[in-house]
């Protein structure tokens, strides 16, 4: 087990000093922040209900715990500290044993004054480590000054090109750019919220609550994917499974997330409700080609794409617009003749031609 306290940038400046009537990054000790990323013990995503026990076992130590499906979890420590007499980096060290006892999932875990600070520090670790910012305003400067633009929490690849052709390719100069001129680059509302974040600032709390209902599938490449079809490819086999597992089980999604994974560590995320509560494959595959097609990843070196029905419900119960179109009854009834095909021979029985066939 590794557990230290994160490097600060060499040669890193000054904190940068909040402007009049600005927060500045949280004071040490003012709130403490776990960001838990868990690895399965095989090759793949975590199942669900390995992932719900991974979650009770952090709801033992604190009960301020957001879950973040499909592998990740925020902890507000606060109390637990108190309650049990350890410092933050020796309960990270009793959660990884815990998680490796029951499940054989070992963990990433991030240390900081705030959710995204603790998302930033987890960032790249391999399994096992433990890191710690600390909450000083000139560490957790110094912490982002030379990181790019593109590793701060909401700024996808499009948006790092942006600030890029500016020339604001690191968080450390996004910081000190001016807020309007970001406003002007960006927009009033995401100006000042990139504004913020790149001065370590994230005012959003941990949300403890049940999980919401979901089913999640990940395809990991074997190195860089620079091929948006063969990414696409990957999105077809993800729908088509999420549409069987979904049809299998009675039960239907009303919205469907991306998340894409690149080779630097950083993620992104898009959601998109779908137009009816549905379980249809090519419902599923259409809104994740068009949550792929807009993040613009024309040369994003992606190691990892997974797709997550949201919002579960019965099909029972789910309303389905009728329609006088062909092709969509044909095509709903191939898809049934497939399920059975799956059901008597093996979910590799049938399924579409394009689909990828690798684990």
């Amino acid at each position: 087990m590794n557990v230290r306290a994160l490097p600060l940038a060499p040669g890193a400046g000054r904190p940068v000093r909040p402007a009049s009537g600005e927060r500045g990054p949280e004071r040490a000790g003012e709130t403490t922040v776990l960001y838990v990323h868990f690895h399965p013990a095989a090759r793949g995503a975590l199942d669900e209900g390995t992932y719900d026990g991974l979650l009770a076992l952090l709801t033992e130590v604190t009960p301020v715990v957001e879950a973040l499906p499909p592998d990740a979890a925020l902890m507000d420590v606060r109390g637990a500290l108190r309650y049990f007499g350890h410092d933050p980096a020796e309960l990270a060290a009793l959660l990884r044993v815990r998680a490796l006892a029951h499940y054989g999932a070992d963990c990433t875990i991030g240390i900081a004054g705030n959710p995204m600070l603790a998302r930033m520090a987890a960032q790249d670790g391999p399994p096992g480590e433990i890191r710690t910012l600390p909450g000083s305003p000139g560490a957790v400067t110094a912490f982002l000054a030379r990181k790019p633009a593109a590793a701060l929490l909401g700024v996808g690849p499009a948006t790092a090109r942006t600030l890029c052709s500016y020339g604001l390719d690191s968080i450390g100069r996004i910081a000190a750019a001016p807020l309007p001129a970001l406003q002007r680059i960006l927009g009033a509302a995401a100006g000042r919220r990139i504004h913020e974040r790149a001065r370590g600032i994230d005012p959003t709390p941990v949300t403890p609550g049940a999980r919401a209902r979901s089913m999640g599938a990940e395809h990991r490449f074997p190195g860089d994917e620079l091929d948006g079809d063969h990414r696409r490819r990957a999105l077809l086999t993800l729908a088509d499974e999420l549409g069987a597992r979904l049809r299998e089980s009675d039960q239907v999604a009303r919205g469907l997330t991306l998340t894409v994974r690149y080779a630097d560590g950083s993620s992104t995320t898009r959601t998109r409700a779908l137009a009816e509560p549905t379980a249809h494959t090519p419902a599923l595959t259409a809104t994740a080609y068009a949550l792929h097609g807009a993040l613009a990843l024309q040369r994003a070196r992606v190691r990892a794409v997974a797709l997550r029905a949201e919002g579960l419900g019965d099909a029972a119960l789910a309303a389905h617009q009728l329609t006088f179109d062909p092709a969509d009854d044909k095509a709903r009834r191939a898809e049934a003749a497939v399920d059975r095909a799956r059901a008597r021979f093996g979910p590799a029985a049938a399924g579409p031609a394009a689909a990828l066939r690798v684990a």
